[in-house]
């Protein structure tokens, strides 16, 4: 048994015709969802590492949390 490492990043994505803008995203996951003027979100743009396992579990919680399913966490790995 090894030490499973987490490489690459995730970015959480928003599909905007799905959103209805309730604001369950940014209250599950505020440190990568922050809300514009009319409740809708504004995800962060930068990646963010697996490895911060507390960002992505939080991305998790904002996934399943959704209510119109709008969301979704994308993993990029390092070659």
């Amino acid at each position: 048994m090894g030490v499973r490492r987490r490489t690459g990043v995730f970015y959480l994505r928003v599909n905007p015709i799905l959103c209805d803008g309730f604001g369950h995203c940014h209250e599950l996951a505020p440190e990568l969802v922050t809300m514009d003027e009319w409740g809708y979100p504004i995800i962060k743009r930068e990646p963010t590492p697996l490895s911060d396992l507390a960002a992505l579990e939080s991305a998790r919680y904002a996934v399943r949390g959704c209510p119109r399913q709008a969301l979704r966490i994308e993993r990029v790995s390092e070659n």
